[in-house]
């Protein structure tokens, strides 16, 4: 839809087409990234729910600035400031329009699908702008294990494939972490190296947590679960780089 308004229409109508476009595109993009039709892992405070802003929101309103710049960015400051002081919250916003469309969604899968067609060099939260090798190692290598687990729904069911994924991510792991260390030298005081020290610490025991996932999944078959740990990952990567650029930048 176009969300222009008509000639004479008051502006309010210009809003109302721009958020009903906004709708549409939210469910469209679940839907399409949705697969297996099931409930998953959706409390609030799961990663998932930190995920939906800049895997599901922020490249809709990139695609919807097109129609309508001004509304989009209204939008867009208007719902990182309350993302920001209500970690969850566009999470809830999301699920309480898959609920008026009838949906039922497995958000975990769609999730980590979706971040697969997120353009990284384009979403700054998670970039560090710094030009130093150590730093532009260190976006390349977290960008690459993020690409690597957003392919886990569809590879999941391909035993030969998927066995060859999980030696990639735990590469990328590896990489990550030597690149997490490259990076320490540069972070000024104390404080901030043991900032990013208890970042690199929680990462590593959700890796070991991922590790444990997909042994039970090979016993149990439990997809959703290896879904849910794959954004504990994707999450714990993003905390190290947004503690990279508190403290470097």
């Amino acid at each position: 839809r176009r969300c222009l308004r008509p000639a004479g229409a008051p502006a309010s109508l210009s809003l109302h087409l721009y958020f009903d476009c906004v709708f549409w595109c939210v469910c469209g993009r679940v839907v399409a990234a949705a697969g297996i039709m099931t409930m998953g892992d959706h409390a609030p405070n799961a990663p998932v729910a930190s995920l939906v802003f800049p895997v599901l929101i922020r490249p809709i309103l990139a695609q919807v600035e097109r129609e309508n710049v001004a509304s989009s960015q209204t939008l867009r400051s208007a719902l990182s400031k309350v993302e920001a002081a209500h970690p969850g919250f566009t999470y809830e916003m999301v699920m309480g329009l898959v609920r008026k469309a009838d949906l039922t969604v497995n958000m975990n899968e769609s999730i980590l699908r979706l971040q697969g067609s997120v353009n990284e060099s384009e979403c700054g939260d998670y970039r560090v702008t710094r030009t130093e090798d150590a730093f532009q190692e260190l976006n390349k290598k977290s960008a690459n294990l993020k690409r690597i687990l957003s392919r886990i729904p569809d590879e999941i069911t391909d035993r030969k494939t998927f066995l060859e994924t999980i030696k990639e991510i735990a590469s990328a792991i590896k990489k990550l972490l030597d690149a997490v260390s490259e990076v320490s030298q540069y972070i000024p005081g104390t404080q901030g190296k043991q900032a990013l020290e208890h970042r690199k610490r929680d990462f590593v025991k959700h890796s070991k947590k991922f590790s444990n996932t997909l042994k039970e999944y090979f016993k149990e078959g439990q997809a959703n679960a290896v879904f849910v740990s794959a954004t504990y990952l994707i999450h714990q990567t993003n905390l190290i780089m947004l503690t990279v650029k508190d403290k470097c930048e």
